[in-house]
C-alpha cells in the first residue's frame, strides 16, 4: 500500500486526489471487488466480454457516487467535528485527506457536481444491465443518506448501513441474471449484511468512541460498551464466515480442497484472528486494525474464485 501511495501522489493531480478522497476511491476499490465476486461465484464462469466491461464501469461508477453522497449527507455535521490539519490516518478511511468537503479544500459544487455525474453513469450502465439495478443503485444512495442523518438519532443506522453494503452485490447477481436463485441472493445478503456490521460499521464506530461521544452520536459501541461490542463483533463475523461457506457450497464452481483451505486460512486471518484480538485486549488500534484487515475480505474471495476458475 505504501507503494501504490508513492505512485498516486506523484501521478494524480491534486483537485482529482480530493475528488477521490470524497469518494474514499482507496477503500472503495476494495468495496468494489464484491460485486465482481457475487457476479463471478454465481455464475461460476467469466461474464460475456460487454457484460463484463459496462458492469465494471457501472460498479465504479455507483460506488463512487454513494461514497460522494455520504460526505454530501453528512457535510454540516462533518464540518462541526473535523480537527484543525486532519489528513491522513492510520485507517483506510484516512489514507488521503479524510472529509475533504468539510476541510474546504474542494466547494460544495464541485462535490455535487463529481456525485452527479457519477449518478448518472451508474444509472446508465444499470439500465443496459438490468432494470432493477437501478431501483437497487437508487434505493442505496437514499439509505446511504438515512445512514448519514441517523448518526445522532439511533444505532439502528447499522441495519441501513448492512444494507447500502449489500446492495451492490445482489445488483451484480441482477446484473448477470434476471431471476437469480433467492436461496442464494439469501445467504450472499446475509453475509455481506454480517461481514459489514462485523468488520466495518462496528469496528470504525469503535475507534471513534470518544469523537461520538463528544457530539453525542448514538453508534452501537456507545449504546452497549465495549465488551459487549468485542464479543458481538466477533459473533457477527464468526456467522458471516459460516454463510460464505455455505455460499461456496452451492456455488456452481466446483471448489477444491485446496481452495476450500485457502478460503478458511484467510477468513481466520482477515476476520477471525483480528476480531478475537479486539475481545483480548479491547483496544482501539484492534478495532482499527480488524476494519483495515476486513476491507481486504471481498478482494481476498474474489482472489479465491478466479485463482480457481482459472486453474481447473
Amino acid at each position: 500500500m505504501k507503494y501504490v501511495m508513492l505512485i498516486y501522489d506523484s501521478v494524480i493531480p491534486e483537485k482529482l486526489k480530493y475528488l477521490f478522497a470524497l469518494s474514499r476511491t482507496h477503500h472503495g476499490v476494495l468495496d468494489m471487488m464484491a460485486p465482481i465476486f457475487a457476479a463471478l461465484v454465481y455464475l461460476g464462469r467469466l461474464p460475456d466480454m460487454t457484460i463484463a466491461v459496462i458492469g465494471g464501469i457501472t460498479v465504479f461508477a455507483g460506488y463512487t457516487a454513494v461514497y460522494a453522497l455520504n460526505d454530501l449527507a453528512g457535510y454540516k455535521d462533518d464540518k462541526k467535528n473535523i480537527l484543525p490539519n486532519q489528513e491522513k490516518g492510520m485507517d483506510l478511511d484516512s489514507i488521503l485527506i479524510r472529509h475533504p468537503l468539510a476541510q474546504g479544500v474542494i466547494t460544495l459544487k464541485s462535490a455535487a457536481l463529481w456525485a452527479g455525474f457519477w449518478s448518472v453513469t451508474a444509472v446508465l450502465g444499470a439500465c443496459y444491465l438490468n432494470p432493477v439495478c437501478i431501483a437497487i443503485f437508487i434505493g442505496g444512495g437514499i439509505l446511504e443518506v438515512l445512514y448519514c442523518f441517523l448518526l445522532k438519532v439511533s444505532w439502528v443506522r447499522i441495519i441501513v448501513s448492512g444494507f447500502v453494503k449489500a446492495a451492490g452485490p445482489i445488483a451484480a447477481v441482477f446484473a448477470v441474471d434476471p431471476a437469480p436463485d433467492p436461496l442464494f441472493l439469501s445467504l450472499l445478503f446475509g453475509f455481506f449484511f454480517l461481514w459489514e456490521a462485523g468488520g466495518q460499521n462496528i469496528p470504525n464506530d469503535y475507534s471513534d468512541m470518544e469523537e461520538d461521544r463528544k457530539v453525542n452520536a448514538k453508534t452501537l459501541p456507545l449504546k452497549l460498551g465495549p465488551e459487549v461490542t468485542c464479543v458481538l463483533v466477533m459473533s457477527l463475523l464468526t456467522a458471516a464466515f459460516i454463510l460464505m461457506t455455505a455460499l461456496l457450497l452451492i456455488s456452481p464452481v466446483q471448489f477444491d480442497g485446496f481452495s476450500f483451505l485457502l478460503f478458511g486460512t484467510g477468513s481466520v486471518l482477515l476476520l477471525i484472528l483480528p476480531s478475537g484480538k479486539l475481545v483480548k485486549t479491547g483496544s482501539q488500534k484492534a478495532a482499527m486494525a480488524l476494519f483495515n484487515r476486513a476491507s481486504y475480505y471481498p478482494f481476498f474471495l474474489l482472489c479465491v474464485i478466479l485463482l480457481n476458475l482459472f486453474i481447473s
